[in-house]
């Protein structure tokens, strides 16, 4: 989606009356300090239109995004923070559920996970806490770029195995510092909500082959060295990563008429002069 607005339309604090908006909802939740507000400021090409703070726990209201005026984005209160009283957690939670509980235009909630961590047991009570309310979390691991590129599967297979999660469930790495996964998270939410940009040009579309979705383009070609794995997320495969690109040679009906005529001019003059010296090379 090409961003071209942003607004800060609603903040709902623990006696607030959620809005009745009219437009598709993608809801964010996550530990405290685990990344959320830096996610939303990159989705939406913003630096600090969602307050970031290294105290955990900044974010107690609920936040409604409106982006482009066809959806939004929104923000809920972290969790797990161990410094806040157990009832203030208790009215945090009650404000999540209630969200989750009426809002009419939620399509589909994201659970933020750090990726260099083992999902702590708070992660695992929130996740089996929303597929409770009838939603099946998409994951986002933040924080990639602090994981090498080598151990990035095995952390991920981490994440997989620590929240039980289904089978098929989509998990998307992420960086704030790299923007890595920003293209791909839209991608989906555009997917999901049919949101589509008429200037973007040809749509990705997905095969599924063995586990692992192939990036076919609209002419029915994968794109060399990319994949996507079973979690939906874009990647470059390990070989394509360690060999060098090269250009490919491009065939003679390719080249420009001009291009091609010298070509055949010196073509034809090598021969020649190969004739002159009977195919030897001249002393000098």
């Amino acid at each position: 989606m090409v961003i071209k607005s942003v607004e800060l339309e609603t903040v709902c604090g623990i006696t607030s009356e959620l809005p009745d908006t009219d437009k598709p909802e993608v809801a964010f939740a996550g530990k405290s300090n685990v990344g959320k507000s830096s996610l939303i400021n990159g989705l939406m090409n913003r630096k600090a239109l969602a307050r970031t703070s290294a105290q955990p726990g900044k974010t107690q209201t609920i936040n409604y995004y409106n982006i482009n005026n066809c959806m939004y984005l929104v923000d809920l209160p972290g969790y797990g923070y161990a410094k806040i009283t157990l009832r203030e957690k208790e009215k945090w939670g009650r404000m999540i559920e209630n969200y989750l509980h009426t809002s009419r235009q939620l399509k589909a909630v994201f659970l933020l996970i750090d990726i260099r961590h083992e999902p702590s047991d708070n992660d695992r009570q929130m996740y089996d806490w929303i597929v409770y309310q009838g939603f099946d979390p998409i994951i986002i691991a933040t924080k990639s770029d602090k994981v090498s590129r080598r151990k990035l599967p095995d952390h991920i297979r981490m994440i997989r195995e620590g929240l039980n999660l289904k089978s098929g469930t989509p998990l998307f790495p992420y960086s704030a510092l790299t923007k890595q996964g920003k293209e791909e998270i839209w991608e989906y939410m555009d997917e999901l909500l049919g949101l589509f940009d008429e200037n973007a040009g040809n749509v990705s579309k997905r095969s599924e082959n063995n586990g692992n979705s192939a990036i076919v383009s609209s002419t029915g070609h994968q794109k060399a060295g990319e994949f996507v794995s079973a979690s939906g997320t874009k990647g470059i495969s390990e070989q394509a990563a360690e060999t060098p690109a090269r250009k490919p040679r491009r065939k003679a009906e390719d080249l420009p008429k001009k291009l091609l005529k010298k070509k055949k001019a010196a073509k034809a003059g090598k021969k020649k002069k190969s004739a002159k010296t009977g195919g030897k090379r001249e002393k000098k």
